[in-house]
């Protein structure tokens, strides 16, 4: 999945490149390709690395439940001595 997400964002990278190359000559096909690229990398690239980086992670952590509130003022306590 790691190399995949790294293969598909340099991808992404050229096309909007190339993009934007096109576009200094056709206007029309510059902006088709600099659009369609955009929406894979928005639609595609950022839930696929989303979801790669939080697959092993319990939400429930990053809550701010009573349990993680007093965690945080223990740490706190413990910094300040």
């Amino acid at each position: 999945m790691k190399y995949f997400l790294t293969i598909l964002f340099i991808s992404v990278l050229i096309a909007l490149g190339i993009g934007f190359y096109i576009k200094a000559e056709d206007e029309a096909t510059g902006n088709l390709i600099i659009g369609l690229t955009l929406m894979v990398g928005f639609f595609v690239l950022m839930p696929l690395f989303i979801y790669h980086r939080w697959k092993n992670r319990s939400v429930k952590d990053y809550m701010l439940t009573k349990e993680n509130i007093e965690k945080m003022q223990d740490y706190q306590k413990d910094k300040k001595i």
